[in-house]
């Protein structure tokens, strides 16, 4: 009995305390309520520039700073900040690992030597200007071709058309100046002029480029241009080892015959007789192996996609997707588009998150990702992101004007391989997440060349089509954010400035709403206690 009264005394006298307690702490609140009330009624609005002023300028700063960071590594320091070091603290996992390259040390070395940024290829596969180019033009009424595109094809018929020696040859000096011509029309009446004292190869190569207004009869011309180049080919051939004079003439023949044989294999391949252009090209291709710098074999991999002889599609590339050798936008996209074909048919983005990639998926992403890091404008013209217009005569590897010509004669074997363009839409854009920042670093590639927007501006038509630019990395939530707190305190401090009274009547507001909010908050508490 004793013990029970005991009990039930402690019991009555915590209870008096916790709700001593309780009340205790609500008039602690309300009497720190009445002082922050007291303490703002007692600000003057020279408070308000101040801490306005002062706000701006700290967010200023951590913008600048922000913005400088950016710049220099391509990441927001704040971000960097939380993901290296709060994140591993509050217990989280950091997915950005580095991606592992599958290349070897000899390709990265290859790749990241010297070379020149801007140098401009011919394009493999230019159209012809009599039959392709113009009958755009008589169509839109547009010029599809630039006068500086236009200049270096000019200045490519003249280094391989021509030679010292023309002066010996009526025809040849006729149209070593016809070459040298501005106007059309000049040219190809310089051109009848030569055929009218003899055949002459070269006036038989630009009546089939500039006159002729179909492929047919473009490759007629290209055959009476053979027959005459072949005879003179087997004349200099002679003769070759007789004089500098003669071994220049030779050289020069020879860059004709090519040029001939080349251009009625892609006449071939444009009237549907792709086999036949196979065979012409391979054939080419083992009678002049050295001529690599004329790039056939871009040619024979677009036929043989055409034909859809994967196999022997990837026997070429396995000869010239070499570390000694130039990559270009067919290489890699081609090489590329045979890894997708193993796998793109079954692939979902779903399946993939939920199982992780498979090694062949794997294989086909990382194809994707190099391809992309070599030219990283292709990818939205195959899904059709960009329109399309006619290629130039002349290429920047690595730059719009190559994807252009890619996509131009690549996207229908895009689309005829199934689900490859959903498999490149899927994971195109995460190429740049594994490219070190800034420009001047590299992944797999060496650095993208920053001068190829000014000379893709030169090569291709402006007027009508919008030059890709290498995609720039969108900025930070952390800069944007700052920006718009920087941005925002600094109109508050001006409007302090201006209109103190004003906005310390609208603080004051503010407060005092805030205050009421709290009060009613613990008047509410105070009577559920």
């Amino acid at each position: 009995k004793l013990d029970g009264n005991l009990t039930s005394l402690v019991c009555k006298i915590l209870g008096c305390k916790g709700f001593y307690f309780r009340a205790l702490t609500c008039l602690s609140t309300l009497c720190v309520s009445s002082t922050v009330s007291m303490f703002l009624n007692t600000l003057t609005p020279k408070f308000y520039v101040a801490l306005t002023g002062t706000s701006s300028l700290i967010s200023g700063l951590i913008l600048i700073f922000e913005w400088w960071y950016f710049r220099k590594y391509g990441t927001s320091f704040i971000e960097q900040v939380s993901v290296s070091h709060l994140r591993p603290l509050l217990g989280g996992v950091d997915s950005s690992s580095p991606s592992n390259s599958n290349t070897s040390n000899g390709e990265a070395d290859s790749n990241r030597q010297s070379v020149s940024e801007c140098k401009v290829w011919r394009n493999p596969l230019n159209l012809f200007r009599g039959a392709e180019y113009n009958r755009y033009t008589w169509v839109t009424g547009r010029e599809p071709l630039t006068y500086y595109d236009m200049n270096l094809s000019a200045q490519d018929h003249q280094t391989f058309f021509t030679c010292d020696s023309d002066h010996l040859r009526p025809a040849d000096a006729i149209m070593q100046k016809a070459w040298r011509e501005r106007n059309p029309q000049a040219r190809i009446s310089a051109a009848h002029e030569a055929l009218e004292l003899e055949d002459c190869a070269t006036a038989y190569i630009l009546l089939a480029e500039e006159e002729a207004t179909t492929i047919m009869e473009a490759e007629r011309l290209f055959k009476q241009a053979l027959k005459a180049g072949e005879s003179c080919y087997r004349r200099s051939q002679q003769l070759q080892h007789h004089g500098t004079q003669y071994e220049a003439q030779h050289r020069r023949d020879t860059n004709v015959l090519v040029y001939i044989k080349r251009r009625l294999a892609m006449c071939s391949r444009k009237l549907g007789r792709t086999r036949e252009a196979v065979k012409m090209m391979r054939d080419l291709m083992k009678e002049f192996p050295l001529l690599s710098m004329f790039n056939i074999h871009e040619n024979l991999l677009e036929s043989l996609l055409e034909l859809q002889n994967y196999a022997d599609v990837q026997a070429v590339l396995a000869k010239y997707d070499d570390i000694s050798l130039p990559k270009s936008a067919t290489i890699c996209y081609t090489a590329a588009l045979l890894k997708a074909r193993a796998v793109s048919d079954k692939f979902s983005p779903e399946a993939a998150s939920r199982r992780g990639l498979s090694t062949a998926e794997m294989n086909a992403v990382e194809a994707i990702h190099r391809a992309v890091e070599f030219n990283p404008h292709v990818p939205k013209y195959l899904l059709e992101m960009k329109s399309l217009i006619l290629p130039p005569e002349h290429i920047l590897k690595r730059g719009d004007s190559e994807a252009i010509a890619y996509a131009f004669f690549h996207l229908q074997h895009w689309k005829r391989v199934e689900g490859a363009l959903n498999l490149l839409h899927c994971t195109w854009e995460g190429t740049f997440r594994m490219i070190p920042y800034p420009l001047e670093k590299g992944h797999l590639f060496y650095p993208y060349p920053i001068c190829t927007e000014t000379a893709d501006r030169e090569l291709l038509p402006t007027v009508f089509h919008e030059v890709s630019v290498y995609p720039k990395k969108e900025l930070p939530f952390f800069i944007l954010f700052t920006a718009g707190l920087c941005s925002f305190t600094a109109m508050l401090a001006l409007l302090t400035h201006q209109f103190p009274e004003l906005m310390g009547v609208f603080a004051k507001a503010v407060s005092t709403h805030t205050h009421t909010h709290t009060h009613t908050h613990t008047h509410t508490h105070t009577l559920s206690i």
